[in-house]
């Protein structure tokens, strides 16, 4: 039986603007299996963003619950959440969200600041995961130094630092260019495949979109239709699952 990582239950979300009631997100349910790459799509205003934070712990749902890795953090107090957002959720951003006075892997290093691993881990795990992502030979390099599609690699990198039980991606190719947003989509979806890193990718890009495992499909905050995707996602056990079937594979030597 596979483990679930995310699982949201009835998860509503209402905001209240001057006398109205915006309802941004209805009774959604829908889980998250660990090793999966699932994209959330929809057009602007349908109420992406609004769930991420909510699964990312950023906001709370007004009615129903977000469960992560087991725990119900849907009421849980702002101390806790902070541990939960640190050790249990990595994030990418559109806009990359570096330091800009800081280099790749200074950057790589903010969230593994308040663990307790020795300073001298956290610069091999820093670098470790810089190689990963393509940038060896830039850990040195500040972001106005780096590439848009650098940038997000960093970002990337940073999300993986404390070895998440998810990343959450926000429109993670929505500031680059059509090369490089392939190429992150790419990565994306190796790490997926070779590490079983377990992502959840909002995104409004029905291109980007397809290269996940499966894509819910969000329209004025409720999830109108799931399709899958043409990405193939390793699985612990030596298989390989795509619309709904498990495939044996055979892993060949290097």
């Amino acid at each position: 039986m596979s483990e679930i990582v995310l699982k949201a239950e009835h998860v509503s979300r209402a905001f209240t603007m001057g006398k109205r009631e915006i309802q941004a997100l209805s009774d959604l349910n829908f889980q998250v299996n660990k090793g999966e790459f699932v994209a959330i799509m929809g057009p602007s205003g349908s109420g992406k963003t609004t769930l991420l934070n909510a699964l990312g712990c950023l906001d709370k749902p007004s009615n129903g619950k977000v469960i992560l890795d087991g725990v119900d953090v849907s009421r849980l107090p702002e101390k806790e959440l902070y541990k939960i957002r640190r050790d249990k959720i990595g994030f990418i951003f559109q806009t990359f969200n570096l330091l800009p006075y800081l280099n790749a892997v200074e950057n790589v290093e903010l969230p593994m600041e308040n663990t307790k691993r020795p300073k001298t881990e956290k610069r091999k795990k820093a670098r470790e995961l810089l190689e990963l992502v393509g940038l060896a030979g830039r850990e040195e390099h500040r972001p106005q130094k780096l590439s848009a599609g650098e940038q997000q690699r960093v970002a990337i990198a940073r999300a993986m630092a404390n070895d998440p039980a998810i990343i959450l991606a926000d429109e993670p190719t929505g500031n680059l260019d059509t090369k490089n947003k392939y190429e992150i989509v790419r990565l994306l979806a190796n790490l997926n495949a070779d590490r079983g890193t377990t992502i959840v990718m909002v995104t409004h890009d029905s291109h980007v979109a397809s290269h996940t495992e499966r894509m819910l499909l969000l329209e004025d905050g409720k999830i109108t239709k799931e399709k899958q995707g043409t990405h193939v996602a390793k699985r612990p056990s030596g298989k390989t699952k795509q619309n709904g079937q498990e495939n044996t594979v055979t892993q060949e030597e290097p």
